[in-house]
């Protein structure tokens, strides 16, 4: 496998931390004041300012009100591309999804993030462990719906996506944020250039026990594969390398459930909760 790739160093939070550090100096304010009036934890301002929390569109327009700075905190942070406000290791993958026009996935352990509703979301944030502040996870949630806008575009890219019939099995949220996720499975089978299969937990043999693999094709055609385990991730780019997971998932292709039976077993798990 090819080692993993040094994620690269993005100093962009750190420096609008320095501009709301900046700006709430001049207003006159310590952190544990500012804190009262945004009625946010100190700690949280601190993580603003040191750039380990990225400033949020409404959070920047929030303190731009409280600290009279005429918008411009949300002038900046307005302009950043969805991939900066990712997590480091998730930048290679976002980097390239976002101009993808194909985009293969296969998950085991919950629904692919592309397709989430933000209810489930937010619930896969919120059992992390250890936790994650609230503002952290609304933060999350939001950068993961916004993704999703992939689908919306003018020409959407191809996504096809095989999930572990086990995954849809997990009760994330309780039975209504299941019911919602479900449906939006079905729905997003409807498009011509979607596709969701389900592996049913008893097939063997079973081309992909590695775990989960998403592959990407550029807009020049390039292929590249990516893999994630806990909070490490792997951008593959060698052509032989990304050649066979290509193959691997083809074969999972065809030993996961067809469209139409996949469909049905979405159906009756929708009657199940």
């Amino acid at each position: 496998m090819q080692s993993a790739k040094r994620p690269k160093k993005v100093g962009t939070w750190q420096a609008v931390g320095g501009l709301v550090a900046h700006f709430r100096r001049q207003a006159g304010l310590t952190q544990e004041q500012f804190a009262e009036i945004a009625n946010l934890h100190v700690d949280t301002i601190r993580s603003y300012e040191q750039g380990r929390l990225a400033l949020q569109d409404h959070r920047a327009i929030e303190f731009d009100e409280l600290l009279h700075t005429g918008g411009a905190l949300f002038a900046v942070v307005d302009k950043l591309p969805v991939q900066e406000r990712m997590p480091a290791f998730a930048q290679g993958l976002v980097d390239n999804e976002q101009e993808a026009i194909a985009i293969l996935s296969y998950e085991t352990q919950v629904v692919p993030g592309l397709l989430q509703t933000e209810a489930y979301a937010r619930c896969v944030f919120e059992s992390g462990y250890p936790a994650v502040a609230d503002e952290t996870a609304d933060q999350w949630v939001a950068n993961r719906m916004q993704r999703q806008e992939i689908w919306t575009r003018e020409r959407p890219p191809v996504g096809h996506f095989i999930i572990e019939e086990s995954a849809l099995r997990r009760n994330v949220g309780g039975p209504e944020v299941m019911r919602d996720q479900i449906r939006k499975l079905i729905e997003a089978n409807e498009p011509a250039h979607m596709g969701v299969q389900i592996m049913p937990m008893d097939r063997m043999p079973h081309a992909c026990l590695d775990g989960p693999l998403v592959l990407l094709e550029t807009p020049d055609h390039d292929r590249l594969a990516y893999l994630e385990v806990q909070r490490a991730s792997f951008l593959v780019e060698d052509p032989e390398e990304v050649s066979n997971y290509h193959l691997k998932y083809g074969m999972l292709r065809s030993q996961a459930l067809s469209p139409s039976e996949s469909m049905r077993l979405l159906e009756r798990l929708l009657g199940e909760q």
